[in-house]
């Protein structure tokens, strides 16, 4: 099949318009000039063509301008940049196409006849070297068959420079930018059979139109030193992620291009763990330096904590911490599990038990399972988009990512191919699922057939890993983008590729729908990197541009739940496009200090509510144990079920727009359930949550007995043992606030400096009140609150005349409590009523935090003591009573 290009899309048309209008009032120029190379004692002399320019600079920065108004591009800085110029367009919207077609314009336009594109990777320059193969034919018939030869620079063949110089064609040369960037490199040094000049000095003579594509791969030093020492008539920077911005002409941002529906819709599928805390669980995040002479190495551990068994960072050294019982807060699943070495060139660890971990691997944490049920969702997907496009003549693709070419495919001890455990899986998935009779009509190829590996081979043809920028890796990307239109082909058995994540900027295939990465190891592939290989609409067999957003739906199968995927994606908008999600991201500048109003301390109003309420406290509680062990015992037994460590999955459709990354569920969550936990030995359920919950063991014990629940410990050991601290600690807290009792410690007191030290700042909102009346409050500006309740609230404090002061209490006013500190929300007093009302939640029924009920009761408790002052849970102040 052959691709077929629209020359017609408004967006292309303006991005090339932005670039060839730099030069509006330049003349057709023929660039014809006399190349002449020096040595000493000697000149040698040749006609040639170049670029040349007559317009003066000052039109050219008048031209920009008006580019800029035009395109609403203007550069924050207002300073030109001289003759470099940025084109912002995100991934999949044709980039290479549009700086392409901006070489025939330009010299249909104006003459120019030099062109140098400059790529960072060799995945980047076989892109280019095949978009102008596929092009070719389309560009020769929009621009009468201008005469045009396109090659790549190779270093064993320096001579052909010369004809890039002399030719009377539009000649575009292709160059990595290693080949170029040092004094050592070939084309940089005198050639004899160049009359001893240097091969460089060729393309500097024709003052060639340069490209650079993705610049920001090329902004060291020495990079932007070696494309300026090739003597551009101007440099043109094209990408979706520019690091810097010079003289921008043109911007189709990710929003933009979702918005007009340029690329696919991004769907999310998040497959997670859960309840899977059984086992030991180790991830190595990172080994880093620590001071000058201590290596330290952050682990991802099941840690015990007050509450229950979470998953958090730890540090390990080989000095005090590399005891992983010991950082785990005790737990037996990792006793006798030391760290024996971390090495930082490596990044990774070496365990007591024989495990090495490198940074970003994980051991246990249903890790198999999770990947396993990774390969079934996207299985599930592609054919269910397959059997629906079948009769468009849409072939569906699917991509998978590794780090690990073993897990796909290994060898025996003889060198003999054998299939990794990722191969098994699929072809056990697909002959599952590909039985089934909805999918009758596409069940054409064996599970065998539709699946291939895509990986860099040894000299002995043996696939590795590698790091994607070697000379083996050479060979796989010409492999990859020679087979472009044949993956296309339905006749092609090929629909799932497995490939090496290192190769992933060889993979623009446009008909990819699914992509799942299932790197075992610390993945630095960025979110918009991994989306931006299935972001180009599809095409049919036709070759024809399919524009339907109900068929360009991309799903990315992700090891992560979608609000994580979904924060760094919008992220790296932020940080790569300079966008700016209304909402979602804050103004320094907004922040304000809050200032109590000056002498608001000797104010007689304040003083008598103060000299009420100023005394700290205590508290004690009394409970009756046999109580305690039937509710507890009634709790235990009415816990949710305790199921078996799963993998879940949930689908949440992208979308992008001004307010940021945001997500619509669009399936129900889906979960697989495992087999029971085969462990030979069961936790000490009786001493964890007597650790928990500080009672006895025989209480423990006889709470657990009486639940009738001893069996589900069998079924999810850990998640049974949560759940009942949970249920205990709820009975048990409710028993101690049903008896508690506060008495005030001495004469301690709230001291009033504790007002000045508090130095608040914060971000104004819609709910932050602005103080319109200092005299009835301490607050001089504003008073800042988290709700519309609270601020209704304090609106009407300051608008009813009967209340005569008010102020909302600062977080330093704690009351103690078994369930930790309460923080009451206001104090008011009324006219012609000496007595101080609390408000404890301006929150309506239904609206409270888990525990805060309790702390209510707290509250109530600890203002019995106090004379004087009555304690009101309300919403409004007319809810308040006995004005």
């Amino acid at each position: 099949m052959k691709l077929l290009f629209d020359p017609n899309q408004p967006y292309q048309l303006d991005a090339v318009r932005a670039v060839t209008d730099i030069f509006e009032g330049q003349g057709l120029c023929g660039g014809e000039f006399e190349f002449s190379l020096y040595t000493a004692g000697s000149m040698f002399s040749e006609d040639g063509f170049g670029n040349r320019i007559s317009i003066s600079v000052e039109q050219i920065m008048e031209n920009v301008k008006a580019i800029q108004l035009r395109n609403n591009t203007a550069d924050a800085t207002e300073h030109f940049h001289g003759m470099n110029f940025s084109v912002e367009m995100e991934t999949g919207t044709g980039k290479t196409y549009v700086y392409l077609r901006t070489i025939y314009e330009l010299n249909k336009l104006y003459g120019f006849r030099k062109f140098v594109i400059v790529v960072p990777s060799i995945a980047i320059r076989e892109g280019v070297l095949k978009n102008l193969q596929i092009t070719h034919e389309h560009f020769q018939s929009l621009y009468d068959k201008t005469s045009l030869n396109f090659e790549v620079y190779d270093s064993k063949k320096v001579s052909n420079l010369r004809n890039f110089a002399l030719s009377n064609a539009v000649q575009v040369l292709v160059l990595n930018i290693d080949s170029f960037a040092k004094d050592e490199n070939i084309i940089n040094k005198p050639n004899d059979k160049l009359s001893g000049k240097s091969p460089i000095e060729f393309i500097q003579a024709v003052c060639p139109i340069v490209i650079v594509d993705e610049p920001q791969n090329m902004e060291t030093d020495i990079r932007k030193k070696a494309i300026k020492n090739l003597n551009p008539l101007c440099t043109l920077r094209y990408s979706a992620t520019h690091t810097n911005l010079y003289n921008p002409v043109y911007s189709l941002n990710p929003v933009n291009a979702y918005d007009l529906g340029l690329v696919k819709q991004i769907e999310v599928d998040s497959v997670v763990g859960e309840n899977a805390k059984n086992d030991a669980f180790i991830k190595l995040e990172s080994v880093q330096h620590s001071g000058k002479n201590k290596i330290v190495a952050k682990i991802l551990l099941d840690v015990n904590t007050q509450k229950e068994v979470k998953r958090k960072s730890v540090t390990a050294d080989l000095k005090d911490n590399y005891d992983l019982f010991k950082l785990s807060g005790e737990r037996e699943i990792y006793r006798d599990l030391l760290v024996d070495e971390i090495n930082f060139q490596e990044q990774r660890i070496s365990l007591s038990n024989g495990l090495i971990l490198e940074a970003g691997e994980t051991q246990g944490g249903l890790k198999d399972e999770v990947q396993k049920y990774m390969i079934r969702c996207t299985v599930e997907e592609h054919l269910k988009k397959e059997a629906r496009y079948a009769k468009k003549g849409i072939k569906v693709l699917s991509l998978f990512f590794i780090d690990k070419v073993k897990n796909y495919r290994d060898y025996d001890d003889t060198g003999n191919i054998i299939l990794g455990k990722f191969a098994q899986w699929f072809e056990e998935i697909y002959n599952e699922e590909i039985r089934k009779p909805i999918y009758a009509a596409i069940k054409k190829f064996d599970a065998k057939e539709v699946h291939g590996g895509y990986f860099s081979q040894d000299v002995k043809g043996k696939m590795k890993d590698t790091n994607g920028e070697t000379l083996l890796d050479n060979d796989t990307y010409k492999l990859i983008m020679r087979e472009k239109e044949s993956l296309l082909d339905t006749k092609t058995p090929l629909r799932f590729i497995f490939s090496h994540s290192a190769l992933r900027e060889g993979w623009d295939n446009p008909n990819v729908f699914q992509i799942c990465t299932l790197n075992e190891t610390k993945s630095d592939l960025k979110k918009r990197q991994e989306i931006g290989r299935g972001l180009r609409l599809c095409v049919d067999s036709a070759g024809e541009r399919i524009y339907d957003k109900d068929i360009n739906r991309l799903t990315v199968i992700a090891n992560e739940c979608y609000d994580d995927f979904a924060n760094a994606l919008q992220k790296e908008i932020e940080s790569d496009c300079g966008v700016v999600f209304s909402g979602r991201i804050k103004n320094k500048r907004e922040r304000q200090k809050i200032n109590y109003r000056k002498g608001f301390e000797l104010d007689p109003k304040f003083l008598e509510i103060w000299d009420k309420i100023k005394y700290k406290t205590k508290y004690s509680v009394t409970y009756k144990t046999d109580e305690l062990i039937a509710l507890a015992g009634k709790a235990v037994e009415e816990m949710p079920k305790v199921t078996r460590p799963s993998v879940h999955s949930e689908r949440v459709g992208v979308k992008i727009t001004n307010e940021g990354v945001s997500g619509e569920l669009l399936r129900a969550n889906k979960t697989q359930l495992y087999g029971e936990d085969q462990r030979n030995t069961l936790p000490d359920v009786v001493s964890y949550i007597q650790n928990k919950t500080e009672l006895t063991r025989r209480t423990v014990f006889d709470i657990i007995a009486q639940s009738g629940r001893i069996k589900d410990i069998l079924v999810n050991p850990q998640l049974f043992m949560d759940c009942a601290v949970s249920a205990v600690k709820e009975t048990l807290y409710g028993l101690m606030i049903d008896g508690i009792q506060y008495e005030k410690i001495g004469g301690k007191i709230y001291e009033m400096t504790l007002f000045d030290d508090a130095d608040l700042e914060v971000y104004l909102d819609e709910f932050t009140h602005m103080v319109q009346n200092a005299d009835k409050t301490i607050y001089e500006n504003y008073i800042p609150l988290d709700s519309s309740v609270e601020s209704r609230f304090a609106k009407d404090c300051e608008s009813i005349e009967n209340v005569e002061f008010y102020f909302k209490l600062p977080a330093w006013f704690k009351i103690p409590t078994p369930i930790g500190n309460y923080n009451p929300d206001w104090a008011i007093v009324f006219k012609g009523v000496r007595k101080v009302y609390f408000v404890a939640e301006t929150k309506g029924e239904g609206e409270l935090r888990a525990g805060e009920e309790l702390k209510i009761k707290c509250g109530k408790a600890h203002f019995r003591e106090f004379e004087g002052v009555i304690y009101e849970r309300v919403s409004k102040v007319s809810d308040i009573t006995s004005q």
